[in-house]
């Protein structure tokens, strides 16, 4: 696997400033960056992409699945109800890991649900920032 595309749905764009003590104080900006360099350090071409609309992602997902090998994806609020999103991760059938930066198991009950974890080759949750290193990692076969 050589490339790979990290996908943010919505309110990931206000990270940084949205609920710091939960999110952290690292913008969305500095995340993709970071996301580039860790790639990077694991022979992985890595491009981003971010939208609060649910068929922008979907969109994103069906042009990319010629272009990439593998996805990370963190869906927001997303994760918890849009069969829209599993039925195109399915239909393209890119390996995806599914990311979560706050630990989505232990906070409301809802927020527990992911709709889309069928459709991914792991959920990561509750690992910070980190879980998109992980996430990389294991799409590479590193992790």
């Amino acid at each position: 696997m050589h490339s790979v595309l990290v996908i943010n749905g919505p309110n990931l764009n206000l990270l940084g400033t949205r609920e710091p003590d939960i999110y952290g104080t690292t913008t969305l900006a500095e995340l993709d960056q970071m996301c580039v360099a860790w790639g990077e350090e694991l022979d992985l071409t890595v491009s981003t992409f971010q939208s609060n609309h649910e068929g922008m992602l979907i969109d994103r997902i069906q042009q990319a699945a010629g272009e990439t090998e593998g996805f990370v994806i963190n869906a927001g609020a997303l994760t918890h109800y849009s069969y829209a999103l599993y039925d195109a991760l399915v239909a393209v059938g890119v390996p995806t890991v599914e990311v979560h930066i706050s630990n989505i198991h232990g906070r409301e009950d809802w927020r527990s649900i992911s709709v889309i974890q069928p459709a991914c080759l792991a959920q990561l949750s509750g690992e910070g920032l980190e879980g998109y290193r992980r996430a990389l990692q294991v799409l590479s076969g590193a992790g």
